[in-house]
């Protein structure tokens, strides 16, 4: 059994890897939840990957660029999805009813 500072450890470890992937996403692109999990080794973590950007308030950081793997925006915790269809649209995103197809936007 784990012991909780391992376990705090892995969870620091998840998180700063969905960090530093994240800022890897350039403007104009997207990335789904899923694709992060996967691209960070923890393929059945997607949720996890939302929690930890749901809680990110580093503009270093740009969560804007993540979204569900239909395509749709999801969430965004700077001001909900209308600021993050903005932010998408201005880097050339292009979202029609709140969705953005991933065949031509995602990396």
């Amino acid at each position: 059994m784990k012991s909780l500072n391992s376990k705090h450890s892995s969870i620091m470890d998840f998180k700063k890897k969905v960090y530093k992937f994240t800022q890897k996403i350039p403007k104009g692109k997207v990335a789904t939840y899923k694709s992060i999990a996967i691209a960070v080794a923890r393929p059945q973590a997607w949720r996890g990957v939302a929690l930890i950007l749901s809680k990110n308030f580093d503009p270093n950081i740009p969560c804007h660029r993540v979204v569900r793997s239909d395509g749709n925006l999801g969430g965004y915790n700077r001001g909900g999805i209308t600021t993050k269809s903005k932010l998408l649209r201005s880097e050339g995103v292009k979202v029609i009813n709140n969705r953005v197809d991933l065949r031509f936007f995602s990396i």
